[in-house]
């Protein structure tokens, strides 16, 4: 036996080294992708995790690198908010009742890890948070009435170059000087302040207060029969005609809608917001050919089904059936049961794990 040579020791040597490069890149590439739960968790598998996940630097990253939908905030009115995680493993927050802002609130609008909610007291002031980090912020008054029930929408989309959390809050309210007609309130968290936009959207009745969603940088709601369309950029709005839906989303970057009937559901996508100036005899469709989700009777059972769809995105649909809520993952094509006790008056919105600073 040559006693010279120790196959082991240089064996082990070169699985630490396998050992260290492989925790290496799962530090520098891999974490900032998690989830915010998990990664509060992962703080404690050594100190290099630690002091790097608590970085202001590693927040943003984060913030830019997760944008997945990790949950949904369930609230009826009057009541408490809740978060219902689409995997209690890897997504939560300390307080999910927001107890932690200066009084009671109602969540009016979700983007990327923050919620813009509005308090129940007094002059019913705004807050923008974070429920991870339990950060939050008065926002000032505006001048404009939003009405008892305002039509919010925030938009917040993390920036490479922009490490402090720029967002806006658009507010379509009835017009007080003219009937039928829209105007819109916009808060820059950049000034800090709101501006009533210049355009006023005539004709366009009664807005939906939860039905705002935003899609590349234009804001729709839907209105009784209608739609209207409110480019940020351009300060530009659009009336658009004949709509029998309730809910919008965004779905692979261009809006969406669906329609149910019982029990069944069909996603229509919007590929061209301009056929009313089209020329007489044009085949150019708005909206792309019906596409059917089907749950998993296994999952919902087989009896007839009376589904209200709560939420929809490029990821996954919420959709309530009675007390029971779903998830359908558009990729996996799997149903999912979220809660067995929700309302039918809750209202649903949609949650980012995110570390994202105010």
């Amino acid at each position: 036996m040559d006693r010279g040579k120790r196959p082991g020791r240089s064996l082990t040597a070169q699985n630490n080294k396998i050992y260290l490069d492989f925790k290496d890149i799962i530090r520098e590439h891999a974490l900032l992708f998690l989830p915010a739960k998990s990664l509060c968790k992962f703080r404690t598998v050594c100190r290099d995790w630690r002091l790097q996940i608590s970085t202001p630097f590693f927040a943003h990253n984060q913030s830019l690198s997760c944008r997945s939908t990790s949950g949904i905030f369930l609230q009826t009115p009057g009541g408490s908010p809740s978060l219902v995680p689409i995997d209690a493993n890897s997504c939560g927050v300390p307080d999910p009742f927001l107890r932690f802002l200066p009084e009671p609130v109602d969540i009016k609008s979700s983007s990327n890890g923050l919620l813009c909610c509005q308090g129940r007291e007094g002059d019913k002031a705004y807050y923008i948070c974070n429920p991870v980090t339990q950060q939050w912020k008065k926002l000032p008054k505006s001048d404009a009435n939003h009405g008892p029930d305002p039509a919010i929408v925030l938009l917040f989309e993390p920036s490479l170059l922009n490490f402090v959390a720029e967002y806006k809050i658009i507010c379509a309210f009835p017009s007080a000087d003219f009937g039928e007609a829209t105007e819109f309130d916009i808060y820059s968290s950049r000034e800090d302040s709101w501006e009533i936009a210049g355009e006023i959207c005539f004709g366009a009745r009664r807005v939906m207060p939860k039905s705002g969603v935003h899609v590349n940088g234009v804001v729709y709601w839907m209105t009784t029969g209608s739609m209207i369309a409110f480019d940020l950029t351009k300060e530009r709005s659009q009336l658009l005609q004949g709509y029998d839906t309730r809910i919008l989303g965004a779905f692979g970057g261009k809006l969406c809608k669906v329609n149910v009937t019982g029990g069944s559901i069909n996603l229509n996508i919007l590929v061209n917001a301009h056929t009313n100036t089209m020329q007489m005899g044009s085949r150019s469709r708005m909206w792309s050919e019906k596409r059917a989700v089907v749950l998993d009777s296994k999952i919902v059972g087989d009896l007839a089904r009376n589904y209200s769809v709560l939420h929809v995105d490029s990821e996954i649909m919420v959709v309530q059936d009675g007390e029971r809520t779903y998830s359908y993952d558009f990729k996996s094509h799997a149903t999912k049961v979220l809660s067995s006790r929700a309302d039918s008056h809750s209202r649903c919105l949609p949650y980012v794990n995110s570390l994202v600073a105010l």
